[in-house]
């Protein structure tokens, strides 16, 4: 007999993130939904235990292209060389390869590959827009899965299909952000209603018999495995595998709340960090000026639950004067926003407090 511990709560988060509105008034206006983040006694896996999958309908104004930028480029440089490693001179499969991106910069190293992805948009004959199940006829002799599993309910369960889909075999490459790194930074603005999977490394050596390479990228904030698909299986909990939330994830707000009160601020990163730290320093009281990305189609929409709207580095950077703050959502992105910006402002990391 399975049960559930409770981890952490919160109420009326924006059920998407990277859903960009044409009016204020429509993005206040956002559907919402709770976290109930909690343990599994049984598998020991993480989970918000109020997702509704019903919510969320991905359509044509859901945007979370990051290679607009060339930090996250080199980020997929670091992924590329994990696959070489892997899956030299093999078929792949990029089972929800979103716009396809990452999918056109494999193809270009050479590789031989195919997107499945039902929301797909663009007119790429490599991409299948459809789910991935067994009567496409589809298979592979390795499967990417970057940054989707967080958002699948019954995970397990979704890449046992993955598995039957492909005959049986394959490897696969798992990427998808690391809950560890969020509680050891404290980061409350990286806790997500479309994320209902939040994942330790732990979880995928419990998932899969065979593991032939793990670790963590970008910074410690996503972690990847690869691993041999046909030794999936359910993970079992350990003795010592009862997750301790740290008491004081919230602390950081009021923290933050103190550098923005009576200051110009600015977010950088319309993504969805900045949309979740704009709407905790809303709640404490705190005016944010604006949120400033780098994605042209982002900017001059407005952002879920707010109603900020999102603005050019030009438009965003015109706003403010010498001195004033600039929240940075990634540290990744750091140098890259101080060159941007010629250095002249207050600049916060917000994730960058380890306890």
């Amino acid at each position: 007999m399975t049960g559930q511990r409770k981890l952490f709560q919160v109420t009326g988060l924006p059920v998407f993130q990277n859903k960009m509105f044409q009016d204020q008034e429509a993005a206040i206006a956002c559907p919402k939904g709770g976290m109930a983040l909690v343990q599994d006694t049984g598998t020991g896996l993480i989970y918000n235990a109020s997702f509704d999958a019903g919510l969320l309908k991905y359509d044509t104004d859901y945007q979370n292209e990051q290679a607009c930028s060339e930090v996250f480029k080199r980020h997929l440089d670091d992924v590329r060389m994990i696959i070489q490693r892997h899956f030299a001179k093999k078929s792949l499969l990029e089972v929800g390869c979103g716009k396809g991106f990452f999918l056109e910069y494999l193809r270009q190293s050479g590789y031989e590959i195919t997107g499945i992805d039902p929301a797909y948009e663009g007119d790429s004959p490599h991409v299948v827009k459809a789910g991935f199940e067994e009567g496409l006829g589809i298979t592979g002799d390795g499967i990417i899965l970057r940054h989707v599993l967080e958002h699948i309910p019954e995970p397990v369960e979704f890449l046992a299909s993955i598995l039957e889909a492909n005959g049986g075999k394959g490897k696969i490459y798992i990427e998808v952000p690391c809950f560890d790194w969020i509680c050891q930074r404290r980061a409350w603005f990286d806790i997500f209603y479309e994320h209902v999977n939040y994942f330790r490394l732990a979880d995928f050596h419990g998932m899969f018999g065979t593991v032939y390479e793990s670790g963590h990228i970008f910074g410690g904030q996503y972690l990847y495995i690869v691993a041999d698909m046909a030794t999936l299986r359910a993970p079992v909990s350990g003795p010592g595998d009862t997750f301790a939330f740290p008491a004081d994830f919230l602390s950081g707000i009021d923290s933050m709340a103190v550098i923005a009160r009576h200051k110009r601020n600015a977010v950088w990163g319309g993504a969805s960090k900045g949309v979740i730290f704009s709407l905790y320093m809303q709640r404490a009281g705190v005016d944010i000026d604006c949120i400033i990305d780098i994605n042209p189609a982002k900017q001059n929409k407005f952002v879920a639950a707010t109603g900020l709207k999102i603005s050019s580095p030009e438009e965003g950077l015109a706003m403010l004067q010498s001195g004033d703050n600039i929240f940075v959502m990634n540290s990744n992105y750091l140098h890259e926003i101080t060159t941007l910006s010629n250095n002249q402002f207050n600049y916060i990391q917000v994730d960058h407090h380890e306890f």
